[in-house]
C-alpha cells in the first residue's frame, strides 16, 4: 500500500437520480436529483429538517433509499452496504474510540482492511503529518482539544484513499474562530488529495468558504444548486435570498416586467427598477432583493440621481454597531431596508436622521412571492 497520494482523476462522481426517503406518509427526501462532480466539495446546507443529512445518510448507506438509486463512477450502489461502498466517514460528534489512542484510531480502518503492519505504520503516519498530530500519536481522546479530536476523525477517513469522504457537520461543537480554521484546513486537504467531499451543515458562512457548489435543501426538496457566488447574487427564491446571507427583500407590485430592468412599485408612488428572470410576473406581488453591503447611503442634497441606479429618500429607524461595520434600518415608503457600511470612519447617520440610499440596478433582483 503506497503513501497517501492524490485520489485518481475522474474518480468519485456522485450521481443521485430522484432518490426518495419516506417516514410513515412523509417524505422527507422528495424525489431529489443532482450531480456531483469527481474532486469536488459539495455542500449540501439547509435548516434543520430540510433532509440533508438523510441524504447524506443514504448516500452513506447507513439509511435505506425508498425510491430512486445513487451511483457512484457510473455504478449503482443504492443496494450496497456502508462498507462495501468504501467511503471515509466524518461524523458532527468524531465518534473516537476512547480506548485507543489517536495512531490507533486512525489505523482502524487499515486494520480492519487487512494491512500489513509495515503499511499501517507508513500510511498512518502520513495521514497525522497531513492533519498536524503526528507528535500526538500516543494520546487518548481525553487528552485532546475538540479541535484535535476533529484531526482525528479526518486522519481516519482519509487514511484508506477513500475516493468519497462523507462529513456530517464535522465543525458544529468548535467556537467561532477554531471553526474557521478547520474549514481552511479541511479544503486544503480535500485540495491536496483530490478527493470528493460531500458536506452536511446549517452554516451559511461555512458552506460560502469551503464549497465548490452548494445545494440548498428545504422541506426534503433542493432548491438551488449552484457555486457560492452566484447562489449569493442570484437567488432563485425568496427562500434562498432569506437563507443565504443577509438579505433586503422587499415587497412590491411589478408594474413591468424586462430582464434588463423591469419596475417595481413600492407603497403609493416609489418606482424601483431591478432585472427580473421571468415576464410571467407582471402585474404580481414580487420582491426586490438587495443586499445591504450593496445599499449607499448618503444625506440629502443635490446630485441624488445617478444614472443605472436607484435612489430613493428614507429615514434611520435603527442603528447597530457590528465592529466591522454600521447596520442601518431606514424606513422608506411602506418598506424597511437594512444597510451595511464598513466601519471606516465615514460619516455615521443617527436614529430620525433623512436619508438617499442608492444601488444599482444591476445589483438588485425581482424575486417571485
Amino acid at each position: 500500500m503506497p503513501p497517501l497520494r492524490r485520489a485518481t482523476d475522474g474518480l468519485g462522481a456522485i450521481s443521485l437520480e430522484t432518490v426518495t426517503k419516506r417516514y410513515g406518509e412523509e417524505a422527507v427526501v422528495d424525489g431529489i436529483s443532482l450531480d456531483i462532480k469527481s474532486g469536488e466539495f459539495f455542500s449540501l446546507l439547509g435548516p434543520s429538517g430540510s433532509g440533508k443529512t438523510t441524504t447524506l445518510m443514504m448516500i452513506a448507506g447507513f439509511a435505506n433509499v425508498d425510491g430512486g438509486r445513487i451511483l457512484v463512477d457510473g455504478e449503482d450502489i443504492t443496494m450496497k452496504s456502508p462498507q462495501a461502498r468504501g467511503f471515509g466517514m466524518v461524523f458532527q460528534n468524531y465518534a473516537i474510540f476512547p480506548h485507543l489512542n489517536v495512531f490507533e484510531n486512525v489505523a482502524f480502518p487499515l486494520r480492519a482492511r487487512g494491512a500489513a503492519e509495515a503499511d499501517v505504520k507508513r500510511r498512518v503516519g502520513d495521514a497525522l503529518a497531513l492533519v498536524r498530530l503526528d507528535r500526538f500519536a500516543d494520546r487518548f481522546s481525553r487528552q485532546l482539544s475538540g479541535g484535535q479530536q476533529q484531526r482525528v476523525a479526518i486522519a481516519r477517513a482519509i487514511v484508506f484513499e477513500p475516493r468519497v469522504v462523507l462529513m456530517d457537520e464535522p465543525l458544529g461543537a468548535l467556537d467561532k474562530n477554531l471553526r474557521y480554521d478547520m474549514q481552511v484546513e479541511i479544503k486544503e486537504i480535500q485540495r491536496q488529495l483530490g478527493m470528493t467531499v460531500v458536506y452536511v451543515t446549517h452554516d451559511q458562512e461555512e458552506a460560502m468558504n469551503m464549497s465548490d457548489r452548494i445545494g440548498v435543501m428545504n422541506r426534503g426538496r433542493i432548491e438551488q444548486i449552484a457555486a457560492p457566488g452566484d447562489m449569493y447574487e442570484r437567488p432563485v427564491n425568496t427562500f434562498i435570498g432569506r437563507f443565504l446571507g443577509e438579505a433586503n427583500l422587499v415587497e412590491g407590485n411589478l408594474q413591468q416586467a424586462a430582464q434588463a430592468g423591469s419596475t417595481l412599485r413600492i407603497g403609493d408612488n416609489v418606482l424601483l427598477k431591478a432585472p427580473a428572470a421571468s415576464p410571467d410576473l407582471a402585474g404580481k406581488t414580487v420582491h426586490l432583493f438587495i443586499r445591504p453591503e450593496r445599499v449607499a447611503i448618503s444625506t440629502p442634497g443635490p446630485g441624488d440621481a445617478v444614472a443605472e441606479a436607484n435612489s430613493v429618500a428614507g429615514q434611520v429607524r435603527r442603528r447597530s454597531f457590528l465592529g466591522n461595520i454600521n447596520r442601518y434600518v431606514v424606513a422608506v415608503a411602506s418598506a424597511e431596508i437594512t444597510v451595511d457600511v464598513q466601519n471606516v470612519g465615514g460619516p455615521r447617520f443617527e436614529i430620525g436622521d433623512a436619508v438617499v440610499l442608492t444601488w444599482a440596478v444591476t445589483d438588485s433582483l425581482v424575486l417571485g412571492s
